[in-house]
């Protein structure tokens, strides 16, 4: 089987995270699968955004959970990333449509679009005050897409057990990842999470323990590891027989394979 790259919020290492011209960039790259995380709006709208507040990504106070999507579409999600661009006469031009906030439902229409099949891994955050409300908002909206069932692009990742819990409830047949970054987590989570979850360790944990990939392997779990950016972590993956990496660099990954 051939490794899956997956592009971690968008081709981020180039450009922008979760802004849609990271998508697009990694799906020209030839990335097989996008990887997003999602954040729940006053309004009850799921957009793509990483963290709780808006300082980083967005240069302003306030948090995603108490503002409407119509606030967050007068933010530049993108300068942050360059913010000498507009100084560089050689500069590649923006696009207000490429730089706003994402939301989940744009993604999904744009891999849905798409002349090629491409999932998408979606990672729920908690703690939020919105609570299992975010796993409800995502399936319904999977089930906009027919993508609520077996055979579904869409696979859905948290660190919270209970979190992957309700999704399995409302829609059994979306295949679900557990992430792991701790060893002690781990010990715990093996004996309780389904049959049919997929593992997602951080690469700084198989790095740290290096048994902990063949242990996994072994006790018959596919794995999914986060962020791969390194000829050193992406060998780390082939020899453990990890069958996807999420990395910040699809292009590079993909040619490091060959690909």
């Amino acid at each position: 089987m051939t490794l899956q790259v997956v592009a971690h919020r968008g081709a981020s290492h180039e450009n922008a995270e979760h802004t849609l011209g990271a998508y697009l960039a990694a799906l020209e790259a030839g990335a097989d699968g996008l990887e997003c995380d999602v954040r729940l709006t006053a309004d009850g709208h799921l957009v793509c955004v990483h963290d709780r507040d808006l300082r980083r990504t967005a240069q302003q106070r306030g948090l995603v959970s108490t503002m409407d999507l119509a606030d967050l579409n007068e933010l530049d999600f993108a300068a942050w990333k360059n913010p000498w661009g507009e100084l560089d006469d050689e500069a590649p031009d923006r696009y207000e449509e490429l730089d706003g906030v994402l939301t989940l439902r744009k993604l999904l229409e744009t891999v849905a679009d798409y002349d090629r099949r491409v999932e998408v891994a979606i990672e729920t955050k908690h703690p939020t005050r919105f609570g299992g409300l975010v796993e409800r908002r995502l399936v319904e909206m999977l089930g906009d897409f027919g993508w609520d069932q077996p055979g579904s692009p869409v696979r859905v990742m948290s660190f919270s057990f209970t979190a992957l819990q309700r999704v399995e409830r409302m829609a059994p047949g979306v295949q679900l990842v557990q992430l792991v970054d701790k060893l002690q987590y781990w010990s715990m989570l093996r004996r309780v999470i389904g049959p049919d979850w997929l593992v997602g360790p951080g690469i700084e944990l198989l790095r740290e323990h290096p048994k902990l990939a063949r242990r996994i392997t072994a006790s018959g779990r596919t794995m999914h590891v986060w962020t791969v950016n390194s000829d050193r972590d992406l060998k780390i993956c082939l020899d453990a027989g990890v069958k996807a990496v999420i990395t910040d660099r699809p292009a590079y990954v993909l040619e490091q394979l060959g690909r």
